[in-house]
């Protein structure tokens, strides 16, 4: 198991984790860059193959799904064999995928084909979190999974440059361009990142370790909040163009741009949501996400002008999207021992990625049906609001950060039952949590 040293738990920050921490944000920007090269040029490919909403949908949702499915085991190998080598390999590999894409721009079979592969780029998230979190204290790692993702301002890149450099040096160019740029991240990463000083490989095997991951209630209560917080973004920042392009008659560029500025304002969310889930508590921040997220869809919903009320709806949505990404992740860093946040975090980062997978589906579907919107967007309400629901049941024992804990009785029975009720809410004794380490 990967455990810190004996002794007490990690206080400060250690030497080294500003750059280290840079260099996994910068690496997570480019590969979600490669892994959202399909969405902003989905009107590219739908003239160039005559591909129907509900087929663009497809191709749009099709790296994604990867994406999230793949974030289990990359989590898991990034327990065992270290975040450098990880996020080195994620570079790497996902030039093939990146390359593929760029060769099969005149076959939609191809482009699926391709389009799945490249959800590979996706499963960066899941490395990047257990990286970053052994290099700070428990008290910064709001802050931390914060800063780190707000690389997911990498799609904020594709929607803006990849039409651009389309439109400059051909389809291709642009997908070489792109290769050349995860070479360069992958020795980058590889040359200078470094693994947090009391990281050690985890030396249980990958299905055990799985199994043990997937039997905390935890795992799942925090997969659930993620599928919207996250998913909802993935979903708006891949298939937003397509919307843009089809509900208000925006160019290709023009859908691009707005698309990045909403990306934009979610990634700046980001590190927020980290950093007030450090002074006012997760629980909060995680609220006023799902509520103010449901109260946007239904904003949307009544398709209104495209400048101002829908350009703000669509900000205030983006914001908060973004603060319930970093709120979730740093409830799972107040919930979960360290030595198990690369098992948690490549789950509870796959229900991210599937949330963002299905809405475009349903909305493509539904804009084919119905001409509009609408349905989807109401649909994505009534979860925001249920899922907020849920969360006010299931965390409202989440103590307060720098609040005073409640007192432990001091007899066994009452102790007993104490547990008892937090293990039904998913939290853990402080009393009886281990050591804390890092992965």
């Amino acid at each position: 198991m990967t455990t810190a040293a004996a002794g007490a738990p990690q206080a400060a920050v250690q030497r080294g984790a500003g750059s280290n921490l840079a260099l996994a944000t910068a690496a997570f920007a480019l590969t979600f860059w490669a892994w959202n090269l399909i969405g902003p040029l989905s009107k590219t490919y739908a003239d160039r193959l005559d591909l129907d909403p509900t087929q663009v949908s497809v191709l749009v949702a099709f790296p994604v799904l990867v994406g999230a499915v793949g974030r289990i085991p990359a989590g898991i190998l990034t327990d065992k064999l270290g975040g450098r080598v990880m996020l080195t390999a994620s570079c790497f590999i996902a030039i093939v995928p990146v390359l593929l894409v760029g060769l099969s721009g005149d076959s939609y079979p191809a482009l699926l084909v391709s389009g799945f592969l490249l959800g590979v780029a996706g499963t960066s998230f899941a490395v990047g979190i257990p990286f970053v979190n052994g290099w700070y204290p428990p008290a910064k790692r709001g802050f931390a999974t914060g800063i780190f993702g707000a690389g997911m301002g990498g799609t904020a890149l594709s929607a803006f440059f990849t039409p651009r450099l389309v439109a400059w040096l051909g389809l291709l160019a642009t997908h070489l361009v792109m290769c050349a740029a995860l070479a360069v991240m992958g020795f980058v990463v590889w040359a200078f990142a470094r693994n947090a000083p009391q990281w050690r490989a985890s030396t249980e095997p990958a299905l055990p370790r799985l199994k043990a991951v997937m039997k905390l209630k935890v795992t799942w209560q925090m997969s659930l909040l993620y599928a919207i917080a996250f998913g909802g973004f993935v979903a708006f920042s891949t298939y937003l163009p397509t919307m843009l392009v089809a509900e208000y008659g925006l160019a290709q560029t023009d859908a691009g741009l707005r698309t990045a500025g909403f990306s934009l304002a979610a990634v700046i969310a980001r590190p927020a949501g980290g950093i007030l889930s450090d002074k006012v508590g997760p629980l909060k921040v995680c609220l006023t996400s799902f509520f103010g997220a449901a109260a946007m869809a239904v904003v949307l919903a009544l398709e209104p002008p495209l400048e101002v009320p829908a350009g703000t709806s669509f900000v205030l949505m983006a914001l908060f999207l973004g603060l319930g990404t970093g709120g979730v992740f740093a409830l799972v860093a107040e919930l979960v021992d360290p030595a198990r946040v690369g098992g948690v975090t490549g789950i509870v980062g796959a229900a991210g990625g599937l949330g963002g997978y299905f809405p475009p589906l349903i909305m493509g579907a539904n804009y084919q049906a119905n001409g509009d919107y609408t349905i989807g967007l109401l649909l994505l309400a009534a979860t925001a609001l249920l899922v907020g629901l849920f969360t006010v049941k299931a965390f409202r024992n989440v103590p307060r950060p720098g609040g005073p804990a409640a007192p432990e009785p001091a007899d066994p029975v009452s102790r007993l039952l104490l547990a008892n009720e937090r293990g039904r809410a998913g939290i853990r004794l402080k009393t009886e949590e281990p050591a804390r380490c890092a992965t």
